[in-house]
């Protein structure tokens, strides 16, 4: 039951970045003549209707992708219990921020960053986010922004 929570709010989450507007167009949308291009018999060549078909270049495709909306809903309690159970699977780590002035340095000194790193503040820090910017496979987000799948692809968490 928990793998399938925390699987469910991962596809929900990666369904909802996901932005669906690819476009080609049809041979019903491309701007060419309905006029059969010669007559069905007696040429010899194969029957073509008009130019528009997939098989011609800068004919229309064939099924073309359209854009489409993606996006999934979770029930609340079922994202907030699924963030539960990914928060108490991970070891999270306190680190107070409260000195940060906004130098890479002085955050590099309270956390160390060797493999995928999230950094979760009480609220948005724009000190603290200039701060960890420039560390590569460091996340930063404000708790209100929190969300499973950030958690559990994090290797090591730190709070503030």
């Amino acid at each position: 039951m928990k793998n399938a929570l925390l699987s469910q709010a991962v596809r929900v989450y990666l369904a909802n970045q996901r932005q669906g507007t690819q476009n080609a167009k049809t041979r019903a949308e491309i701007s060419r003549t309905r006029k059969k291009l010669y007559k069905q018999k007696g040429t010899g060549g194969a029957r073509h209707g008009d130019r528009k078909a997939p098989i011609f270049v800068g004919g229309g495709i064939a099924f073309a992708p359209k854009p489409r909306d993606y996006s999934l809903k979770l029930p609340t309690k079922m994202r907030q219990k699924a963030l539960d159970l990914a928060l108490k699977s991970k070891k999270i780590e306190k680190v107070v921020l409260t000195k940060v002035t906004g130098k890479t340095k002085e955050l590099a000194k309270l956390i160390t960053v060797n493999s995928n790193t999230l950094l979760i503040t009480k609220d948005h820090n724009p000190k603290v986010w200039q701060a960890g910017r420039n560390i590569a496979k460091l996340t930063i987000l404000p708790k209100n922004q929190l969300n499973v799948y950030q958690v559990l692809k994090a290797d090591k968490i730190y709070a503030e």
